[in-house]
């Protein structure tokens, strides 16, 4: 029997079932057993979409970064607001609750919200801790240390990841040594608590996919990865400004970061009257993610300025959906 057929099968037998057993002193109770049944349905045609795609959704915080600032979400509000967009994983800031990776009271908070709405805690992006491509031998060393609380959160919160940057100011080669030490040092405390350490394509080298990939094999640790992102590939910005001057090819950095991708980045940021991201072919972005044999979560990072924060993420939502049922 098809799958369709069966399903309708499914539902008509069971609807019909209840019709032959109910009479009218019992019709609430028919009521609320067809509802059941009916939210069996719902859930069942839910599940069989994601199904239908290689990889699962996620959002990024950074997607709301405006409504947080402007405390219109509030940070323990996140994943109710995920889960109404009907995603069921997130992925933390930590700049959105930094004093708060050792407060285990409020942790508990952040464990009870997302175990209430059914979503996955995924990982958290960790900034301002310094740079671990630094050349300073004392600077790394305190960069590496800075880190190490917001493994132990991640941990306690049920993450599978922190994101870290590899920043550094030097040449290519020195700055790749340094950041071989820096992201080795978070790796191996994160290894005695199952915490993996990975780097996105986050401005300067490490928007270099050769020169990123080549640090991950010189580190050559199993928790130690990448996070490509689909946009952030501006190696050399113009002085004085946020303009990019210089770009590595995206394409080409994202199938070099694949190797060692934990996780994915969909970046967006503008879309054409048909639901395109503008900037990236993601027909062709998402076939280079699963020919590296990727199957986890895609992480929803809305940064464009040309709809509101919730309306990208629900463009962007509907965009992976679309690609990842045309790929399957």
């Amino acid at each position: 029997m098809k799958k369709s057929n069966r399903r309708h099968f499914i539902q008509n037998g069971s609807i019909a079932m209840m019709g032959a057993v109910c009479s009218p002193l019992l019709l609430q109770s028919c009521a609320q057993k067809k509802g059941l049944v009916e939210e069996a349905i719902i859930e069942t045609k839910r599940t069989m979409i994601k199904d239908d795609m290689f990889f699962k959704i996620s959002l990024a915080q950074w997607s709301f970064h405006k409504a947080i600032f402007a405390k219109e979400l509030a940070h323990l509000d996140f994943a109710a607001k995920t889960k109404s967009l009907g995603i069921d994983g997130i992925e933390y800031v930590n700049q959105f609750f930094k004093d708060k990776a050792e407060d285990t009271a409020y942790l508990n908070q952040m464990n009870t919200r997302a175990s209430d709405q059914g979503v996955t805690q995924l990982l958290i992006m960790v900034d301002g801790e310094g740079g671990l491509g630094t050349l300073d031998s004392a600077e790394r060393k305190l960069a590496i240390e800075n880190h190490y609380k917001w493994v132990d959160a991640a941990s306690y919160l049920g993450c599978h990841s922190i994101r870290v940057n590899a920043f550094g100011e030097g040449s290519a080669e020195d700055v790749a040594s340094a950041a071989v030490e820096g992201l080795a040092g978070v790796a191996e405390y994160g290894a005695k608590q199952n915490i993996d350490v990975i780097v996105e394509n986050h401005g300067g080298y490490s928007s270099d996919g050769s020169w990123l990939s080549g640090v991950m094999k010189q580190i050559n640790m199993s928790n130690c990865g990448t996070l490509p992102d689909f946009g952030n590939f501006c190696t050399k910005r113009k002085k004085g400004s946020w303009d990019c001057e210089e770009e590595y090819d995206r394409y080409t950095g994202v199938n070099e970061m694949m190797p060692f991708a934990k996780a994915v980045s969909a970046k967006t940021n503008d879309f054409d009257a048909l639901g395109n991201e503008k900037n990236t072919d993601y027909m062709k972005m998402m076939k280079i993610v699963k020919d590296h044999g990727y199957s986890g979560y895609v992480g929803i990072e809305y940064e464009g300025r040309s709809m509101g924060e919730e309306e990208g993420i629900i463009a962007t939502r509907d965009l992976l959906n679309r690609v990842g049922k045309a790929l399957n």
